[in-house]
């Protein structure tokens, strides 16, 4: 009777912890309110953790529940490293948590990954580059942070956005500079072409952004595929991505550089407007590659994300590009 009797005082939490994660899932819009649910979610969880932990204590003791414990932990790491054997990673499953994959891939979607083990699993075009070239570009890769923007000329300045207005021209802005720069002013290996794209809001207002419409490199030109590999990567502290507290990075291939043997790659998520290096983030060894995802499966990773306690959804989630 003892065992009903603390059942019923713990299965109402599990049908509001339910309801909360629900509320969380489907507020991301509404930031206050993924906050308020989100936590909620977080502490509801912790509080039944404890209370099935009392009420193993007092139907079998302290002993056998701490076994038992310890034998689920145990059988979650066998089967993450049987997994990760498999799949050849030691990060088999993992979470997306921005925006910046829109349309293929959503915040809080949960993506099998396989692990590298030959370059020619990833499908993106491989452009050659010497290692002097390479090492070159990279001992300064400022001279490759260039976004495309859109700009206007004032008797006060430039005025720079995202996003084009009448009037306005395209071009690519230099952040070491602070200033907008021609084509031919471009002196790194990686060239970027300007154009524009169309962008739709949640609230259905479309507007045209600059974007980068391909790059260039030693007189090869790549346009971004859209069935090119999807990849987890993880961020070193030089990059911007690091210093925004991404430390790791869902992103598609857009193309691969062969320096001499040793193979890095240029990623761009799919609702971005530029490459990930345009916006202060260095070319991505092979080494830190985590693998690529193979599959994916919606709303599971937002229990991460409330663990992590990302509560509210980053910038970049209120519109989605047409591809």
């Amino acid at each position: 009777m003892q065992k009903k009797s603390n059942e019923l005082k713990i299965w109402p939490l599990y049908v509001i912890l339910i309801a909360f994660f629900i509320a969380y899932v489907f507020s991301q819009r509404y930031q206050a309110f993924a906050i308020i649910t989100g936590t909620g979610t977080f502490f509801l969880l912790l509080i039944i953790i404890v209370l099935e932990f009392m009420n193993g204590v007092k139907q079998e003791g302290y002993a056998k529940n701490i076994v038992e414990i310890a034998g689920a932990v145990i059988l979650v790491l066998i089967g993450w490293f049987a997994i990760g054997f498999v799949l050849h990673t030691p990060t088999p499953i993992n979470v997306v948590p921005s925006c910046s994959m829109l349309p293929y891939l959503h915040r809080g979607d949960m993506i099998a990954i396989r692990g590298i083990t030959n370059i020619n699993q990833l499908k993106a075009p491989i452009i050659n580059m010497s290692s002097a070239q390479f090492n070159s570009m990279y001992s300064d890769a400022s001279e490759e942070f260039l976004s495309c923007v859109a700009y206007n000329r004032t008797p006060n300045g430039i005025m720079v956005s995202q996003y084009f207005k009448p009037g306005w021209s395209i071009g690519l802005y230099s952040g070491k500079l602070d200033s907008i720069i021609s084509q031919s002013e471009q002196v790194g290996p990686v060239r970027y072409t300007c154009g524009l794209r169309d962008i739709e809001f949640q609230n259905g207002t479309i507007m045209q952004e600059a974007y980068t419409t391909s790059i260039s490199i030693d007189n090869h030109t790549i346009k971004g595929d859209m069935n090119n590999s999807v990849v987890v990567y993880k961020t070193i502290p030089q990059d911007s991505f690091y210093q925004y507290g991404d430390a790791y990075v869902v992103h598609r291939v857009y193309a691969i550089i062969n320096a001499s043997g040793n193979y890095y790659a240029l990623t761009k998520g799919d609702n971005n407007p530029g490459l990930d290096m345009q916006y202060g983030n260095y070319p991505i060894s092979m080494n830190d590659i985590e693998g690529e995802v193979i599959a994916s499966v919606p709303y599971l990773g937002y229990l991460k994300l409330i663990l992590s306690n990302s509560f509210s959804r980053p910038a970049g989630c209120n519109f989605v590009t047409e591809h």
